[in-house]
């Protein structure tokens, strides 16, 4: 592999479930979207450096070296820079902590930066920009702000650094004592500076703390699981309870290859998984928001469920392109919005429920009214029953051609399972019926999938394309683990998908946009567990310390990775990516950690 060029992104991510802001290497602020996370940005410049506004804090000599990292088990994210003049820290935040019985989670990002040796001198610029670049904010001074507006839109930019220093690039400031700036959306900000920001820091830090002491984290690469801990947590709108794929549109799969998308909606298929992850580590709470995000839709519109919505609940979510910005690295097409949400996918009825299943069946949780847990279950099944039959788009969203895929079949499969097990737990003779005739069809629609010539099942019925989808099969138990028929389909799935140093590929046959040129992230921690399920434990463990070179420096995974030079592509940093993190060191941690001894003593 050749490393020499390997492209990598160079930024960190801060948030508070409200928000999630980027911060380059630089200081620079490349993306942050505010009042949420799929509006427009106000800092942008990860797609377009001309018109996505400004947010940085640079030195007015000669840059030396920069670094970066988090401070420990928190999302509060510290950026060093070496200058010829001297060297400083930026240490920025989003607050987040519990107040007055709630969190506390305002559209407000804090800076403080910091002397660290020499006598720096900084430059700091705060030029936001509203409607994807468009249109400036109107600027104008207070004594010790800097207000911006746009219309009925308000930003405010509270420091104690001299507001003159701000209108002046040839004033450059001696950085002698810690400066702050705090940046709000909507209410401004009005308390004291320096006392504030260093009292949110505290409980900020306190509180990201206690969150990670709570998680029941596996001993199996516990630091690298921790940071994708925290980074999955950002992720949920903690407002509705919606989950959202990345922060990020239009950062391309591969350079030119069109393949740029905009994640910054709440996907029920990735929700699962991202709930799967965080129950794995011992955190319901975020299930229990995302249950009111999945109930208020399903009880305003029984009909089909889509496989995307907007964190409101949006429906309507028409793409459109933004064909003014330059894109990343010259990349285009921007988008905004999203076709798949208007697409058949299938799969989605399974994962809802499997997602809500501890909240109906486990006994920490069996609290939930009887008659709800009844009229969803069987909402899932009926639909379940109306679609099974039908051809979809898949979970690779194709666009132009659908097809039986052997995926969507897995989870109808399993919602079913997933339902005889709360019509078990709660008596309910008909539901029970139901689902057994329902998970029977299923499985025999998956058996139709398979090529008994190859041993291996195909991507779709009638269908000769292999997928690493159904490396589900194995994970999911549908196939016994330790079978021949598990252990050979996996087997031919490695001869086509996999790549070097343990990358797979979604699949290689052509699609809409021709065929893949980068593997698919996700794809391959599933590889790792697919190992583990079926006995290869040692190579597991081997192929999930190879994927960990794909991270960038603060241990942050993009979507897709280059097999040829490991380079990072694809919306970033990429929720499936850190899934496939946490589950596959989940399921490494369980083999390793369940104690032989034990299994002997049963034995005897």
């Amino acid at each position: 592999m050749n490393r020499e060029k390997k492209h990598v992104y160079n930024t960190g991510i801060i948030g508070n479930c409200a928000y999630i802001a980027h911060v380059d290497k630089s200081t620079n602020i490349s993306w942050l979207c505010w009042p949420s996370f799929q509006d427009t940005f106000v800092f942008g410049g990860l797609l377009d450096k001309g018109l996505g506004g400004e947010f940085s804090i640079l030195p007015s000599t000669p840059v030396v070296n920069t670094t970066q990292h988090y401070v420990e088990n928190t999302n509060i994210l510290a950026t060093v820079v070496e200058s010829e003049g001297g060297t400083y820290k930026v240490t920025d935040f989003a607050p987040r902590f519990e107040q007055y019985e709630r969190y506390y989670k305002p559209l407000m990002l804090i800076r403080k930066i910091e002397p660290v040796s020499g006598h720096p001198k900084i430059r700091v610029k705060c030029e936001p920009v509203f409607n994807y670049g468009q249109q400036a904010f109107e600027k104008s001074r207070g004594s010790n702000h800097i207000q911006f507006e746009r219309g009925d839109v308000k930003m405010r930019l509270a420091t104690n650094m001299p507001i003159s220093h701000f209108f002046d690039d040839d004033l450059p400031y001696v950085l002698s004592k810690p400066i702050y700036l705090i940046l709000t959306y909507g209410s401004p900000f009005e308390a004291p500076i320096e006392r504030t920001a260093e009292d949110f820091l505290k409980r900020t830090k306190q509180y990201w703390r206690k969150w990670v002491k709570n998680a029941s984290i596996p001993s199996f690469y516990q630091k690298e699981v921790i940071r994708s801990s925290l980074v999955l947590k950002l992720h949920q709108y903690e407002d509705t309870g919606a989950i959202i794929a990345a922060s990020t549109t239009s950062l391309p799969e591969f350079p030119g290859s069109g393949r740029n998308w905009d994640y910054r909606y709440c996907w029920l298929r990735d929700s699962y998984y991202v709930l799967q992850a965080l129950s794995h580590i011992g955190h319901f709470e975020e299930m229990e928001r995302y249950a009111s995000y999945i109930a208020n839709i399903t009880q305003t519109d029984r009909g089909r469920l889509q496989p995307l919505y907007g964190i409101m609940g949006q429906h309507k979510l028409d793409e459109y392109t933004l064909d003014y910005l330059e894109g990343y690295m010259g990349n285009r097409p921007i988008r905004v919005g999203n076709q798949a949400s208007e697409h058949v996918q299938n799969d989605v009825y399974g994962q809802a429920l499997i997602a809500l299943l501890p909240l109906f069946t486990d006994h920490r949780f069996r609290h939930q009214n009887l008659a709800f847990t009844k009229d969803w279950t069987n909402f899932i099944l009926d639909k379940i029953e109306a679609t099974i039959d039908e051809k979809d788009a898949g979970i690779w969203e194709f666009r132009n051609f659908e097809n039986r895929h052997c995926y969507s079949n897995l989870f109808q499969w399993a919602g079913a399972t997933a339902a005889l097990k709360i019509a078990k737990q709660y008596n309910i003779s008909d539901m029970a019926a139901k689902a057994i005739r329902l998970r029977e069809k299923a499985a025999a629609h998956i058996e139709s999938c398979y090529d008994a010539q190859k041993e291996v099942y195909t991507n779709a019925v009638e269908s000769g394309n292999l997928d690493a989808s159904t490396l589900q099969l194995i994970m999911m138990n549908y196939l016994d683990p330790t079978s021949h028929r598990a252990k050979m389909h996996l087997e031919q799935l490695e001869k086509e998908l996999k790549g070097e140093h343990g990358l797979f590929y979604r699949y290689l046959h052509t699609d809409d946009f021709g065929k893949p040129k980068a593997t698919f992230l996700v794809c391959a921690f599933w590889y790792v567990e697919a190992l583990a399920c079926v006995g290869r434990l040692d190579e597991a463990q081997e192929v999930f310390k190879q994927l960990l070179s794909f991270g960038n420096h603060l241990m942050l995974f993009s979507e897709d990775v280059n097999e040829s030079d490991g380079s990072q592509w694809g919306n970033f940093p990429q929720a499936y990516s850190h899934v496939g993190l946490v589950n596959a060191a989940y399921r490494i941690s369980m083999k390793l950690d369940s104690p032989a001894f034990f299994d002997s003593l049963y034995e005897q």
